[in-house]
């Protein structure tokens, strides 16, 4: 074999096999670091809320999907109880540039007024970088984590993989019961879901 052919050959096994040591979020394991932009101009640190309870949101405005939780008022219940007790939110936006659910952060800063949403934060993601850490596949996609910095949720927000608005009601809401099992000094009793939602529109 020519050694031009072989330093070929080691270049492609090296892209294929660098990105799977690169390891995602695990439930059970520390919660990867990330820094970012929010939409209100300032810069955002996970290891700054170190000793809160965190919940990660995956957000795509144009995905139907999203649209029932926050068209039904559900995520906007959710994100106003949690913050009341002192949990950190942050809605993410994974979405590149041109994909469907990228905005600007003006754009993503009147959606939540319009939407009444209360998320402590909205974070913007366009390299689609936390996503990537955390292995969101959809959205909406939901992450627990803990005071201590590791992972105890990760997956669906709630048991009705549907667009339909009435099937909010009468769910069970994984991120609810996560939080109020640890709060509670319990574990949690399921603490990872198959998550359901549109695609994360990360850049091809």
């Amino acid at each position: 074999m020519k050694r031009s052919t072989l330093l070929r050959l080691l270049v492609v096994l090296m892209l294929c096999v660098v990105p799977a040591l690169i390891a995602a979020a695990q439930v059970g394991a520390a919660a990867p670091e990330f820094t970012a932009a929010a939409s209100n101009g300032k810069t955002v640190r996970l290891a700054d809320y170190r000793g809160k309870y965190v919940v990660l949101e995956w957000h795509n405005n144009g995905c139907p999907y999203v649209g029932k939780h926050y068209n039904s008022g559900n995520m906007q219940r959710l994100q106003k109880q949690w913050t009341s007790k002192g949990v950190v939110w942050f809605t993410i936006l994974s979405s590149a540039p041109g994909k469907q659910g990228y905005v600007s952060a003006s754009e993503e800063n009147d959606y939540l007024t319009k939407k009444q949403a209360a998320p402590t934060a909205a974070l913007l993601d366009p390299t689609g970088e936390i996503g990537h850490l955390y292995d969101a596949k959809t959205s909406p996609q939901m992450v627990v984590i803990n005071p201590q910095g590791v992972v105890i949720y990760s997956g669906a927000i709630d048991d009705k993989p549907t667009t339909d608005l009435q099937d909010v009601q009468g769910a069970t809401n994984y991120v609810s019961l996560a939080l109020q099992e640890a709060m509670a000094g319990k574990p949690v009793a399921t603490p990872a879901t198959r998550p359901y939602g549109c695609s994360v529109k990360y850049a091809n």
